[in-house]
Parts: C-alpha cells; sequence; structure tokens
C-alpha cells in the first residue's frame, strides 16, 4: 500500500489497519518523523516516507523508495488533503490554488507516478478519497466542495480508463468523521 496524508485523521487510521492486518503499507506525510512511530511499531512492513502531493520530486521520491523496498505498489489511497472555509465571495486567490493542488493536483501528480507500475502489471486498486461532500454542498464550504466534486468526476474518467488493463478506481465518500479535517486540517478565510 501506499498511503498519503498518514500524520493523521483517516489515513492514519486507513494505514494502522492495513498493517494491523499484516499488510506492507508507506505510510507518507508531509513530515516523516510524525509516521516514524508507525515503522517503530508494525517494523519492516511500514515504510515511513516524505510525500507532499504538492511537490512533484516527492511524489516520485517517495513511490521510487516504495517500489525500491516493497517491490511494487497494489494499493494507493490518495487521502491526503484538507478543508476551506470560506464564502465564495470571501476565498483568497491563493489559499483557493493552494486548495486545489492538494485536494485536487496532488491526487494527478500521485496518480500519474504509480500508474505506470500498475499498468504494467495490469492490476491494482486505487482509492481516491472524496466525501459527501463531493455529492452535495453547503454554504461556506464551496471550495471544498469544488475540489471534490472534480475528484468525483476525475475518478469516474479514470475508472473507465483504467478498467481494461485490471487496474480498478474506488471513490470513497465518508460523511462525518472523528478526525482533524474541522480541526487542524481546515484553513478559513479571514
Amino acid at each position: 500500500w501506499l498511503i498519503t496524508g498518514c500524520s493523521s485523521g483517516l489515513g492514519r487510521a486507513l494505514a494502522e489497519h492495513a498493517l494491523e492486518r499484516g499488510d506492507r503499507v508507506a505510510v507518507t506525510a508531509r513530515n516523516r518523523a510524525s509516521v516514524a512511530d508507525l515503522a517503530a511499531r508494525y517494523g519492516d512492513r511500514a515504510l515511513p516516507l516524505r510525500l507532499d502531493v504538492t511537490d512533484p520530486e516527492s511524489v516520485t521520491a517517495a513511490v521510487q523508495a516504495c517500489e525500491a523496498v516493497f517491490g511494487r505498489i497494489d494499493v494507493v489511497v490518495n487521502n491526503a488533503g484538507y478543508g476551506y472555509l470560506a464564502a465564495i465571495e470571501e476565498g483568497e486567490d491563493a489559499a483557493v490554488r493552494a486548495l486545489f493542488d492538494t485536494n485536487v493536483h496532488g491526487v494527478v501528480t500521485v496518480l500519474k507516478a504509480v500508474l505506470p507500475g500498475m499498468r504494467d502489471r495490469r492490476s491494482g486498486k486505487i482509492v481516491n478519497i472524496s466525501s459527501f461532500g463531493g455529492l452535495a454542498a453547503f454554504a461556506a464550504t464551496g471550495y471544498y466542495h469544488a475540489t471534490k466534486f472534480a475528484l468525483e468526476g476525475l475518478s469516474e474518467s479514470l475508472a473507465a480508463e483504467l478498467a481494461p488493463l485490471g487496474v480498478t478506481v474506488t471513490i470513497a465518500e465518508p460523511g462525518g468523521l472523528r478526525t482533524q479535517w474541522a480541526g487542524a486540517s481546515m484553513q478559513q478565510s479571514p
């Protein structure tokens, strides 16, 4: 497995679950130290890697390291992301671009790095973490919803493209979870 955004929340919970099952997981975060405890707990089944989805070089390095250590990547979970509270009129251009860079463009960067190996093996699973917010929208979170609606469309097209190659795509659309999404993982327009 290669899971993005494992420092907390859903990404960390997924990583711990896969590791508890006995699977091998590249646990990634922008700050490698935030996932080092997983390697201490699970040994060589947990590979802590620095991965910032907005930095293509770090994505490439993480994918290469995962493939070098584990031999291949069977499952990719595109989990890294965050929320942004702002009325559409109040959204700050730089903050909105950064949100899209993480929640949409970051997913694309990871996909482009892992798909050649999956295509060559004609197998693999991709799980894109969207949100209930990719199906319905509410006031003050329009930009977040826009990123998740984009991820929905991207994932549906990707599934059609990859089905003949033996690679599956799953869109996870969770609702409210007890994570830091509304805390440390939430930014807000002033």
